[in-house]
């Protein structure tokens, strides 16, 4: 079982930037894709942004196009998300997750296709 552990996140004013970093507890672990979700106040846990592991291709909700970046260092198992142009909607519990398996399709925004989960990190946006 792949423990994922999330950090950077915090209280940041709007306009500022956070980079969130997710790695596995121990060593490293093959992967097809790695994403992140949120879930804001009263809200259902939200897809962010995804990347696949060999290809880098990267995938993003529209509301966080132009202002996050996935990205993910392959040696270490590491997946970031850099995130500029902070607004208070974006104020959340943020989770990285992973799919250890083969997927052929495009649509990497449904959390079923996810084998693991981290914790989260606050990330909290004033105005």
């Amino acid at each position: 079982q792949v423990q994922l552990v999330e950090s950077g996140g915090g209280l940041v004013q709007a306009g500022g930037s956070l980079r969130l970093s997710c790695a596995p507890s121990r060593g490293t672990f093959s992967t097809h894709a790695m994403a992140w979700f949120r879930r804001a106040p009263g809200k259902e846990r939200e897809f962010v942004a995804a990347i696949t592991w060999s290809a880098g291709n990267t995938y993003y909700v529209d509301s966080v196009k132009g202002r996050f970046t996935i990205s993910r260092d392959i040696p270490r198992s590491t997946v970031y998300l850099q995130m500029n142009s902070l607004k208070p909607e974006d104020t959340a519990v943020y989770y990285c997750a992973a799919r250890e398996g083969y997927y052929s399709g495009r649509a990497y925004y449904p959390s079923w296709l996810y084998d693991f989960w981290g914790q989260g990190t606050q990330v909290t946006v004033s105005s």
